[in-house]
C-alpha cells in the first residue's frame, strides 16, 4: 500500500507545480491586458458615453433548420428523373405523358391508403413522425354529435359537410320555431356566418371527395348552363365549372339572418362572384350599401375582379372599376395585394387604355408600400404584350420587369403567381430574346423561387418553350449543355423539341450527333412519329459525309428499318412511305452497305412504293464503282418494273458504262422498246 500512496504524491506534487506555474503566467497576461484597456477606456470615455451594449437576440431554428441545410448540400443530378420516381427505379417516366400517369397513379396510391386511414382510424394512432407530420395521422371524418344543436352544426361545417351543415341548420329553426324541447335553443350569429361562408364557398355542393365520384345533378346543371350560355364557352375547364343557382341555400339563409352584418354580406358577393353570378353579386352589394353598411376589401377584390363581366365597353369597364376605388376611399377600406392584383387582372380586358393604367397602378402600389407579387408583373406583361408582335413598336417592358424583380425571392401570396415564368418566357421566344430568357431562368434559380413554377404540366410549357428559343438563337454546343442540364430530370421534350434540336444540328452542321439523337427519341418513346423519323432519315440522306459518319448513320438507318418492319404492338405503328424508303436506301448506298440497300429496293415493290429516279442514279453510280454487269441488268429491269420513264435512259447508260453480252443487250433493248411503247 506505500508504493501505490508514494506514486500518487508524486504525481499530485507533479502536476501541481504545472498548474501553478500556467496560472501565474496567466495572472500576468491578465493584469497587463487589464491594464491598456483601462488606459483605452480611459482615454475614450468622452467619445463612447453615448454608445450602448447591444444584446443579440437568441436564434430560435425551426424544426426543419437542420434538413434545410443538408438539402442545401445536395445539387440536382441533371441525369436522373424527378425525386418522386427515385423510390421505384422501374417506374421512371420517359416521357410527359408517362410522367403524368405515373405521377397520377402515386397520387392516387397515396390517396387510397389515406382514405384507408382515415376510415379506419383506430388501427393508425401511433405516430413514429418526428417531427410530427399531420397529414400522416388519420383525419377525423364521420360525424360524432347525433343531437340537434348548435355544436352538431359546427361539427359539420369543420368537416366541410355542406349538406349536412344545412339540414341540422334547418332542424335547429324548426326547434326553435315549435317550442319543442330545445326551446330556447338558437343559432349564434357567428355560426350562421360560418355556415353561410362554408355554402359560398363550395356553391352549395358538398366538395367532391377523393373516393367519391361528381354527383349526377352537378353534370345535369353544368350541361343546362352551357346551353343557356350557348357559343360563350371558351376553356374546356367551363364544361365542368360549377354554376350559381338561382335561390340556392346561401341565399335562402342569408334571408333567414335576423340581422345581416358586413361579413354576411362579404360571403354571398364573393360565393357570387366565385360561381359566375356577377350581375346579382352588384345587385347584392347595392342592396348592402342602401342598409349603410361597409364592405371590406375581400368584397372589392370580389367586385374589382367582376366589373369586365357586367360591362361591354373597354371605357364602361373602366369607369366601373374607377367608381369601386373611389367607394373603397370614402369607406376607408385600405386595398391590400390582392386588390391591386385584381385590378390589374381586370385591365387585361380593357384594351388600349390599360397600358397608361396599369403603369398607375404599379406607381399606386409603391406609394403605399405594397410590394408587387409574381402575378402583378404577369399581369402588366399581359397587358403590353397582348397579341402584339415585335414589329409593332412594342415597348421594352420585360427589360423592365426583369431588371425590377433580379435577384428576390418570392413566396406565393396570389393563385395567378405560378403563370409569371411560363408568360415570361413565352414573351421571349415571340420576341427571340435570348438574353432576357437567361435573366427569367436565373430569377427562377434564386432561394425557392422554382416553387412558383406551377404543376407539372407548366413547368413542361416553360421548359418546351425556353428549349425551341434555345434551338433557335444559341450555338449548338450551348444548346446541347442545356440539353444534358435540363433532360430528363426536369423536362421531357415532345416530338415537336426534338425537330428542334435536329433543326439546330443541321443550322450548325453538327449532324454527326444524329446517331445519339436517335437513341434520346427512342428512350423517350417518340420514335412512332412519322415527321419526326422522316425528319431525321432526310437529314441524314441529304449530304455526303465521312466514312464514319456514314456507318454511324448506316446503323441508325437500319434501327429505323427495323420499327418499320417489327411494328410496336398497341402503340401506333410506323407506315412505309416512299420518302422513308429513299432516304434509308440513300443512307445504306452511302455507306457502302449494297445488300441491304438491294433488299430496300426490293422492297419498294412489296410495298407498292415507286423509288424515284434520283435513288436509281444512285444505284447505278454505286455499281459503276464496283463494275457490276449483273446488277446494273437487275437495275434496269426493276426501273421497268415500275414503268419509270427514265428507264431508256438508264439502259442506254448501262450499254455504254459496261461490257454486256449479246444476250444481255437484247435484253436491255426489249426493255428500251417496251418502256417506249408504254409511254
Amino acid at each position: 500500500m506505500a508504493a501505490p500512496g508514494k506514486h500518487v504524491g508524486h504525481y499530485i506534487y507533479k502536476n501541481g507545480r504545472f498548474l501553478l506555474s500556467n496560472f501565474e503566467q496567466f495572472c500576468f497576461r491578465r493584469n497587463f491586458g487589464w491594464s491598456v484597456v483601462v488606459c483605452q477606456q480611459n482615454a475614450s470615455t468622452e467619445r463612447e458615453s453615448a454608445e450602448a451594449i447591444v444584446i443579440p437576440k437568441k436564434k430560435t431554428w425551426n424544426k426543419w433548420a437542420v434538413l434545410q441545410a443538408l438539402a442545401s448540400t445536395v445539387n440536382r443530378d441533371p441525369t436522373a428523373p424527378h425525386y418522386m420516381f427515385q423510390d421505384d427505379p422501374y417506374l421512371t417516366p420517359r416521357t410527359s405523358a408517362e410522367f403524368k400517369l405515373y405521377s397520377l397513379s402515386q397520387e392516387s396510391g397515396r390517396m387510397a391508403a389515406n382514405h384507408i386511414v382515415n376510415k379506419n382510424p383506430k388501427f393508425f394512432q401511433k405516430d413514429f413522425a418526428e417531427p410530427h407530420i399531420p397529414c400522416l395521422m388519420p383525419e377525423t371524418m364521420e360525424l360524432c354529435i347525433e343531437e340537434v344543436s348548435e355544436a352538431a352544426l359546427l361539427e359539420r361545417i369543420m368537416l366541410r359537410k355542406v349538406k349536412a351543415a344545412v339540414d341540422m341548420y334547418d332542424q335547429l329553426l324548426q326547434a326553435v320555431s315549435a317550442r319543442s324541447l330545445y326551446a330556447g335553443t338558437t343559432v349564434s350569429p357567428d355560426a350562421s356566418n360560418d355556415l353561410l361562408d362554408l355554402i359560398c364557398l363550395y356553391g352549395d355542393r358538398d366538395p367532391v371527395q377523393d373516393d367519391k365520384p361528381e354527383a349526377e345533378d352537378v353534370a345535369q346543371e353544368v350541361q343546362e348552363e352551357g346551353r343557356r350560355r350557348k357559343g360563350r364557352l371558351r376553356r374546356a375547364s367551363d364544361l365542368v365549372r360549377i354554376v350559381w343557382r338561382e335561390n340556392n341555400n346561401a341565399e335562402r339563409i342569408f334571408n333567414l339572418l335576423p340581422e345581416r352584418d358586413t361579413r354576411a354580406y362579404s360571403a354571398l358577393i364573393r360565393g357570387m362572384v366565385k360561381y359566375g353570378a356577377h350581375v346579382k353579386a352588384f345587385n347584392t352589394y347595392t342592396d348592402m350599401l342602401n342598409n349603410r353598411l361597409t364592405a371590406d376589401v375581400h368584397t372589392f377584390n370580389a367586385l374589382i375582379s367582376a366589373a369586365p363581366e357586367v360591362r361591354e365597353r373597354y371605357t364602361e369597364k373602366w369607369d366601373l372599376i374607377v367608381d369601386l376605388l373611389n367607394q373603397m376611399n370614402e369607406q376607408k377600406v385600405k386595398p391590400n395585394l390582392l386588390t391591386f392584383n385584381a385590378l390589374l387582372k381586370a385591365l387585361r380586358r380593357c384594351g388600349n387604355l390599360a397600358r397608361a393604367q396599369s403603369l398607375h397602378t404599379l406607381s399606386e402600389m409603391k406609394a403605399m408600400g405594397i410590394a408587387p407579387s409574381l402575378a402583378s408583373f404577369d399581369h402588366v406583361l399581359g397587358i403590353f404584350y397582348k397579341a402584339v408582335s415585335p414589329s409593332q413598336g412594342q415597348t421594352d417592358i420585360l427589360q423592365e420587369v426583369m431588371t425590377e424583380v433580379a435577384g428576390r425571392t418570392f413566396v406565393a401570396q396570389d393563385p395567378d403567381d405560378v403563370n409569371f415564368f411560363s408568360s415570361a418566357m413565352r414573351i421571349c421566344l415571340d420576341t427571340k430574346d435570348i438574353e432576357a430568357a437567361y435573366k427569367v431562368h436565373d430569377l427562377l434559380s434564386v432561394g425557392e423561387n422554382w416553387r412558383m413554377l406551377g404543376d407539372s404540366f407548366q413547368q413542361s410549357i416553360y421548359y418546351g418553350r425556353m428549349f425551341n428559343l434555345l434551338c433557335m438563337m444559341e450555338h449548338i454546343d450551348v444548346v446541347l449543355k442545356w440539353y444534358k442540364e435540363l433532360i430528363p430530370s426536369l423536362y421531357y421534350p415532345n416530338p415537336q423539341g426534338m425537330r428542334d434540336l435536329l433543326q439546330a444540328l443541321d443550322t450548325d452542321n453538327r449532324l454527326d450527333m444524329i446517331p445519339q439523337i436517335w437513341k434520346d427519341i427512342r428512350r423517350m418513346g417518340h420514335d412512332n412519329k412519322s415527321d419526326l423519323v422522316d425528319e431525321l432519315l432526310s437529314l441524314m440522306a441529304r449530304d455526303k459525309h465521312s466514312p464514319e459518319i456514314q456507318e454511324s448513320f448506316a446503323v441508325c438507318a437500319l434501327d429505323v428499318k427495323s420499327l418499320y418492319e417489327q411494328g410496336q404492338g398497341a402503340r401506333m405503328a410506323l407506315e412505309w412511305t416512299a420518302t422513308a424508303m429513299t432516304n434509308i436506301t440513300s443512307v445504306l448506298l452511302a455507306a457502302q452497305k449494297k445488300q441491304q440497300a438491294w433488299d430496300m429496293l426490293k422492297l419498294f415493290k412489296t410495298k407498292n412504293r415507286v423509288p424515284s429516279e434520283e435513288l436509281m442514279e444512285e444505284f447505278l453510280a454505286s455499281i459503276k464503282s464496283s463494275n457490276d454487269p449483273q446488277h446494273a441488268m437487275e437495275l434496269v429491269q426493276i426501273s421497268a418494273s415500275f414503268c419509270l420513264p427514265s428507264t431508256p435512259k438508264l439502259a442506254e447508260r448501262v450499254l455504254q458504262a459496261f461490257e454486256l453480252s449479246e444476250e444481255q443487250k437484247t435484253i436491255l433493248s426489249e426493255l428500251e422498246v417496251s418502256t417506249e411503247v408504254s409511254e
